[in-house]
């Protein structure tokens, strides 16, 4: 069993009977411009720890990224167990905590295990080398002749026990900056690493014990709630944080256990003794707004992406596309829009905010402690230093949900009553004013040779987004509303097939609502472009999808996994719609498609590698679409926990079908419209195929991310699917049964026209 009595951070930084390795404070590096980051010239007095081994034997390990329920504490745990010998059980991580770990940035883009767990590995290893150095002198041996088991070590010829680790650290301390190199422990030795491993945040869950930050209750604490501003989702605009009339205080003076109203610039917000209290309260306040002027039309969306102000951004330019294309036999050029989507975290935000004494504590499911902390810093105009963010579990975000802006809320309503203050969002709140995952605007042409071998691409994506500020510096004026766009709208911008020419661009856009990344950011659009696209081409080339692709790609391990899932899937060649099957009044089509996610400044780097199969029907009079079956397969290199990996591809595939199905955020008059579970509905199991997840073995090479790879292809396949039941491409996301028959609709209408 792991420690049940934890050292605090003093003891670790200067206790005795301990190994400790660490790195001195850095100045936080900074983001690059258009890219997520923290921040902050905030220097920390204290080292950054990663690996402890304790007098007990037990190990605590620190990370800077947190767990978001993806099973990163389990994998890290894998990683940290494995280099040091020691079970498993043994190893407590300490994620995202600022004043305890390394500031390695936002928990974005899968890079927990491909990147931030290279140093603690690194660090393990090290505690690992020192311990054999220890017991070499105990034992009065070379190195060579001692191995590690279970926490201990041991002469290999067996003929005197062995020495625990504590017993090695006894009466010493022992502190090690964290080497730049280091050997780590060869791959066909592991035990740990590579073999499947039970999360193990899961009992204390199964149990309730404490675990998430909405369950959290302090002594002397209050509830808030927020009452926000008219203009619902928007965070750009001269209203925003200026459209403050009035607020009527008297409105709720009779409220039983109201201890304040609390009103800072265009942030109002109240505080009672009870929950109920203080929702009661909010929804009696009269509060007087200005109306907002001149918010974006979102009715058409395509025309509002393509009407805001871009700075062409070229990312690659191979060849000649002008001539590439005129050369071609065929080319076809297409637009495809895909929608703002929400995070729809199942639980509201929640936080709880402890302000006293010129100092602030937070607790908080942000997966962004450091910049947290950077932003309450602004806010509150306090150092750092004094500022301390507990990271505790929360509702599912898959990228930026609410979670930061309701610790900001409830740090201002702790200041405001001086007593810890609990703050949780409403449905609507969060629905309305979640940063959405962006929409995205994307033009494709392309065309292919006589011969079938492709011509040309050019790619134009527009992906409207900036860093979507925590709100409450927006509401309160610390912070003034940005028109500077994100440079996010280039993820897997690139396709994997050999164009003989090129040309890659992004228009960078600011937003049109509030937007931040949502999983897959802009590589599960382009992905949708891009795959979309290829499989026209092989259509007007008059190949197999499979087979066309296969021709074209240059990665040996892309070819290699689509292989294995069209074998898997029982693919027999044949061009798509070539033999339309229908079965009572439903028409069967399968699809395919392959993507690598790209992410980070780019060209950035790869993540894991998938490919889908999809096999369905499609009712063309009622739109209904029904999944019959999905083969998905995926190439990770060396999997940590390969359990752990099957389940974030099961999240992926089930989180893809209903984005791909059925999400959209509606609007109305430049506001978002989907503010509860009945405007914005989302897959149910009832609706869920059999999923049948292939994981490609690759020990040999580094792990890759897993987080969002496997989403990439889901909705291109389906789209590919679909053109094979019906004949008609479809562009637009999700595939409604409305936006089924609007397009079989359309597509008949254009024949009727092109026969007349």
């Amino acid at each position: 069993m792991a420690p049940t009595s934890l050292p605090d951070r003093d003891a670790l930084l200067h206790g005795a009977d301990m190994l400790v390795v660490y790195r001195d404070p850095v100045i936080p590096p900074k983001p690059a411009p258009g890219q997520p980051g923290t921040h902050s010239d905030f220097v920390p007095k204290e080292p950054e720890l990663f690996i402890a081994v304790l007098a007990d034997g037990g190990v605590m390990a620190f990370n800077g990224h947190v767990d978001l329920g993806t099973g990163i504490r389990t994998a890290l745990a894998q990683i940290v167990a494995e280099e040091l010998d020691v079970a498993l059980e043994r190893v407590t991580m300490v994620l995202g905590h600022p004043f305890e770990v390394p500031n390695q940035g936002p928990t974005i883009a899968s890079a927990t295990i491909q990147i931030t767990a290279e140093p603690l590995r690194r660090a393990a290893a090290q505690a690992r080398e020192h311990l054999l150095d220890l017991a070499s002198d105990h034992f009065g041996v070379a190195r060579s002749s001692l191995y590690c088991a279970e926490g201990a070590i041991q002469p290999v010829a067996g003929d005197r026990p062995a020495v625990g680790y504590g017993e090695l650290l006894a009466g010493s301390r022992h502190a090690l900056p964290l080497a730049d190199q280091v050997p780590f422990k060869p791959v066909g030795d592991y035990r740990l690493v590579g073999r499947a491993a039970p999360r193990v945040d899961i009992p204390d869950k199964v149990a309730g014990q404490l675990t998430f930050v909405h369950d959290l209750r302090l002594p002397g604490m209050l509830h808030g709630r927020v009452i926000r501003p008219p203009y619902t989702g928007h965070d750009r605009g001269g209203f925003v944080g200026t459209s403050l009339v009035g607020v009527d205080e008297a409105s709720v003076a009779d409220m039983p256990g109201l201890i304040q109203v609390v009103v800072i610039g265009d942030f109002v917000g109240v505080v009672a003794e009870r929950e109920e209290q203080a929702v009661a309260a909010a929804k009696r306040l009269q509060v007087s707004w200005r109306e907002p002027e001149g918010l974006p039309r979102l009715d058409d969306l395509e025309q509002a992406l393509r009407e805001l102000p871009a700075q062409r951004r070229p990312l690659l330019e191979e060849g000649d596309v002008e001539n590439g294309l005129a050369d071609a036999a065929q080319r076809i050029r297409r637009t495809y829009v895909w929608p703002f989507q929400l995070h729809g975290s199942i639980g509201p935000s929640c936080s709880v905010a402890d302000y006293r004494d010129e100092r602030l504590r937070v607790w908080s499911g942000t997966q962004n402690p450091h910049s947290l902390r950077a932003d309450l810093s602004r806010l509150m105009g306090l150092d750092e230093g004094v500022i301390t963010i507990t990271r505790m579990e929360a509702s599912g975000c898959y990228g930026r949900n609410c979670a930061d802006d309701v610790g900001a809320d409830a740090a201002l309503l702790s200041r405001a009553v001086g007593r810890p203050v609990r703050v949780q969002l409403s449905r609507e709140q969060e629905h309305g004013w979640e940063p959405k995952g962006a929409a995205q605007l994307m033009e494709v042409e392309g065309g292919v040779h006589a011969d079938g071998t492709l011509a040309a691409y050019r790619f134009v994506s527009r992906y409207p987004s900036n860093n979507a500020p925590t709100l409450a510096l927006l509401l309160t004026g610390v912070a003034k509303p940005s028109d500077i766009p994100f440079e996010m709208g280039d993820r897997t911008s690139v396709p994997p097939y050999r164009y003989s020419h090129r040309q890659i661009a992004c228009d960078d856009v600011p937003t049109l609502v509030r937007a931040s990344w949502l999983r897959g950011v802009s590589a599960m659009p382009n992905t949708f472009a891009h795959e979309s696209h290829i499989d026209e081409l092989a259509q007007l080339a008059g190949e197999d999808p499979v087979a066309f692709r296969l021709r074209h790609l240059s990665d040996p391990r892309a070819v290699a996994l689509t292989e294995a899932v069209a074998v898997r899937a029982g693919w027999l060649p044949r061009v798509a719609h070539s033999q339309p099957r229908v079965v009572d009044g439903w028409q069967h089509g399968r699809g395919v498609a392959y993507a690598q996610y790209v992410h980070s400044k780019f060209p950035g780097f790869g993540a894991a590698l998938a490919a889908w199969v999809v096999e369905l029907k499609v009712h063309p009079d009622s739109g209904r679409i029904v999944i019959e079956r999905l083969i998905v397969g995926q190439d990770a290199g060396l999997m940590i926990n390969p359990a752990g990996v099957r389940h974030q591809v099961h999240g992926n595939v089930i989180q893809t079908l209903s984005r791909t199905l059925k999400e959209r955020v509606a609007f109305e008059d430049g506001l978002p419209v989907s503010r509860e579970w009945g405007g914005y509905p989302i897959l149910r199991f009832s609706e869920l195929p059999e999923i049948d997840v292939m994981l490609v073995e690759h020990s040999e090479a580094p792990p890759l991310g897993v987080g969002e790879s496997t989403s990439l292809p889901g909705a291109p396949a389906i789209a590919n699917a679909l053109y094979d039941a019906t004949g008609v491409r479809f562009t637009r996301p999700p595939f409604t049964p409305e936006v089924v028959r609007r397009t079989l609709a359309a597509a008949r209408s254009v024949s009727v026209e092109a026969i007349g």
